[in-house]
């Protein structure tokens, strides 16, 4: 290692000198105590439930109280888990800094902090209290020759987040291994809740105990995955929607990454994660810097309240999408690969009778692309397919007041295609002679090269150039295995995934108002880190809207509904050959960004008339869902689920009720509408599209409701006594709007 300023003192049996400096945020009902002490790594004290002001005196007790005894046995000082855990302060589990120099030396640094600024001002006084700001704290380790600046946002919806920025200020590489944070939860956090899932079965929730050990989910596809983590949350056990104390996690970034629960056997309890960097994937040279992605925290009272803090940090963005989301048609699930001008023009006159707005042709329009083996990569219009070009399919649709998308898949590649012909040092690969398996027929196209990169740019753009497009569909049909730059054999996942947010960013950048939808086989990419580069996500490639009510339930614990794709496909299920009635079809589908994906030619005019009605629903509600607040209601093991948007003055919601099995019991449990004001009273009215569900047998309250005027019931009895439930057959649904007829006594 190379020589370096002289060291501070490493006797850890004796406190380091240096200021300590308190720092309290408060922020929508959640404080953040940070102890920032000289000479140690920042720790929070408390996060969690709000404890209006302390002042300095309660923060220094505070900080005080949580520090913990020394148990028989272990380092003779008490261990204070940093935000960025270290062996050198005596943590034994999973440290936050992991990396060595080539002779091996370096992997247990120990980094102090040096400097604190709160929204850019060093601090005046050592005890700061204040509402949602910007922390930067500055660690070094002089002796070891690393530097870190630690980022953390209170921000105004209570949502944390916090990410580190690694500098190697030796003159020697250094390579990094891993740069993951974490954070401390309470002991009465003793049930953790995540997601497994599959392709067309995302996002299938998953609890378990928080014993001691480590719980840890690797994601190592490239990509989020469909059986992503999603978030981590850790609770006390039974939490729920609506109550529980819960403290959540989720790491974003699209490529590799991890989230972990660890529990050690002093009881120490933390939830983290980060990237998963591979083998010599960040090698940092002198000067050299790594920036891991933002980890994000949320707290709540039950897990609607950790998702509406999710939900309004992503509404405030300045670049969030407008609550009137087109209604869209994607033809895929109509024709596939059999792309016909005078075929796509019927469906877009078909699809602007009933109201769309619009239109995307999804795979097959380039290349030799006539079925899923050939093609990727070569961006230019099928001459074949379509002789006169796109342009009189683009002018048609437009013609009608549709906007025009379209299908890429910019990160893959056809091994038979021109570009693979022409480069195939281009493909991934860990080395020249190996290539890896082949999945969906195809290989990943390295844009960490900037040829390749520049290839696929520019073909996108020259396409975006010539037409006018609103719309990328952006997919990605494959995993990421050993995806490496073929000449090298080093891995490439962690270029990759940032050439494919650039990529994305310049193509918004030349376009202003394009919008992207990130797909990877349906919900494979459902991230906050890709949300900050697209407008939507596809949920999956299954549309059977009894498979959407768990993946939508479940993907809307970290997104808004507004960034959910949400599609009516054909009676029969593509991906599962469920039958269903149009009516259940469009009620799932309702509750997201709602589309259709069937072939118009083959519908009725009775399921036209039908299909039009739902879209006027859906234009008419839009605002409601994509501003108001979500909430999902308790009802232990009853297969009527509930889930509903209420205004934020909570003078009007829309309530979906949705039986997704069947009952053990004759009856279910009541109906408690959460989120009203119990001191008002709405006038409720049931949205019969389709006319009532089958076999609908209502008790006295919902008799009364279902007539044209609907009925008024008071506030108390809606949230808090509750309804007697309908009895619905399986895989019915029955919509609910509510508007408050008065508020006396009403509080907020």
């Amino acid at each position: 290692m190379s020589p370096q300023p002289a060291a501070p003192d490493r006797d850890v049996t004796a406190p380091r000198p240096g200021a300590a400096h308190r720092v309290h945020l408060a922020a929508s009902g959640v404080s953040v105590l940070l102890d920032v002490t000289d000479g140690r790594v920042p720790a929070i004290a408390h996060w969690g439930r709000a404890l209006g002001a302390l002042g300095p005196e309660g923060m220094d007790a505070l900080c005080e109280a949580t520090v913990p005894p020394v148990p028989q046995n272990l380092v003779d000082v008490p261990v204070r888990v940093g935000l960025l855990p270290q062996v050198s302060d005596g943590w034994l589990g999973r440290p936050g800094l992991a990396g060595s120099r080539p002779d091996g030396s370096g992997w247990t640094p120990r980094l102090i902090t040096r400097g604190l600024r709160i929204d850019g001002t060093p601090p005046a006084d050592a005890h700061v209290e204040t509402g949602a700001a910007h922390v930067e704290i500055d660690l070094e380790d002089p002796e070891e020759g690393l530097a870190v600046l630690l980022e953390l946002d209170l921000l105004p919806t209570g949502l944390l987040r916090l990410r580190a920025r690694l500098t190697n200020t030796g003159t020697g590489p250094y390579r990094l291994d891993e740069l993951s944070l974490s954070l401390p939860v309470t002991a009465t956090a003793d049930e953790l809740l995540d997601f497994a899932g599959r392709w067309t079965k995302e996002r299938t929730p998953q609890r378990r105990a928080f014993t001691v050990g480590t719980h840890l989910r690797e994601n190592r596809r490239g990509r989020t995955g469909a059986d992503s983590a999603h978030l981590l949350h850790a609770g006390r056990p039974g939490f729920g929607f609506r109550e529980g104390e819960v403290w959540a996690v989720h790491t974003a970034f699209s490529g590799n990454h991890r989230h972990l629960a660890e529990r050690t056997s002093s009881d120490q309890r933390l939830l983290g994660g980060g990237e998963l960097l591979l083998p010599g994937e960040v090698a940092l040279e002198q000067g050299g810097t790594y920036e891991s992605p933002w980890l994000y925290a949320s707290y709540g009272d039950g897990l609607d309240q950790v998702a509406a803090r999710f939900h309004r940090h992503l509404r405030s963005r300045p670049h969030h999408v407008d609550a009137r989301r087109p209604v869209t048609l994607n033809v895929w699930e109509a024709v596939y690969f059999d792309h016909d001008l005078e075929r796509l023009t019927d469906l877009a006159d078909r699809a602007a009778a009933l109201g769309v707005e619009r239109f995307v042709l999804d795979d097959g329009w380039f290349g030799s692309r006539r079925d899923d083996t050939s093609g990727l990569g070569d961006w230019v219009v099928s001459p074949e397919v379509w002789p006169d070009g796109l342009g009189p399919l683009i002018d048609h649709v437009r013609a009608h007041g549709m906007e025009f998308g379209i299908w890429f898949e910019p990160e893959m590649v056809s091994e038979d295609s021109d570009v693979a012909r022409a480069h195939p040092e281009w493909i991934m690969a860990p080395s020249p002679e190996r290539m890896p398996l082949h999945s969906r027929n195809q290989q990943v196209l390295n844009l960490s090269i900037p040829e390749a990169y520049a290839h696929v740019r520019d073909q996108m753009l020259a396409l975006l150039g010539a037409h006018e497009i609103g719309y990328i569909k952006w997919d990605q049909n494959r995993d990421l295995l050993e995806s490496a730059t073929r000449a090298t054999g080093r891995a490439a996942v962690h270029d990759q995934t940032r050439a494919a947010y650039r990529l994305m960013d310049e193509l918004r950048a030349a376009h202003p108002g394009l919008e992207i939808e990130a797909c990877a086989s349906g919900g494979a990419r459902v991230d906050l880190g890709v949300l900050e580069h697209t407008d939507r996500v596809w949920v999956s490639d299954c549309i059977d809207p009894l498979e959407r009510q768990q993946m939508h339930r479940w993907t809307s614990q970290l997104i808004p509904l507004e960034l959910m794709g949400s599609h009516i496909a054909s009676g029969r299920s593509h991906t599962t050959g469920r039958l269903h009635t149009l009516g259940f079809r469009a009620h799932s589908a309702l509750m997201g960004h709602l589309g259709i994906e069937w072939d118009l030619a083959a519908a009725s005019e009775e399921e036209l008339a039908e299909l039009t009605a739902w879209i006027t629903l859906y234009k008419e509600r839009r605002e409601l869902l994509f501003t108001g607040d979500l909430v999902r209601a308790d009802r232990g093991e009853s297969p009527l689920w509930l889930q509903g948007v209420v205004s934020s003055e909570r003078d009007e919601a829309l309530f979906a009720l949705s039986a997704v099995g069947r009952a053990d019991t004759a009856q279910h449990p009541r109906l408690v509408l959460p989120g009203l004001d119990p001191a008002a009273a709405y006038r409720v009215r049931a949205l019969l599209p389709s006319g009532p569900p089958s076999h609908l047998t209502p008790p006295p309250w919902l008799s009364r409701v279902l007539e044209a005027d609907g009925a008024v019931l008071p506030g108390a009895v809606l949230a808090v006594a509750g309804l007697a439930a309908p009895l619905l057959d399986p895989e019915q649904g029955l919509l609910l709007s509510l508007t408050r007829e008065s508020a006396a006594g009403a509080s907020r």
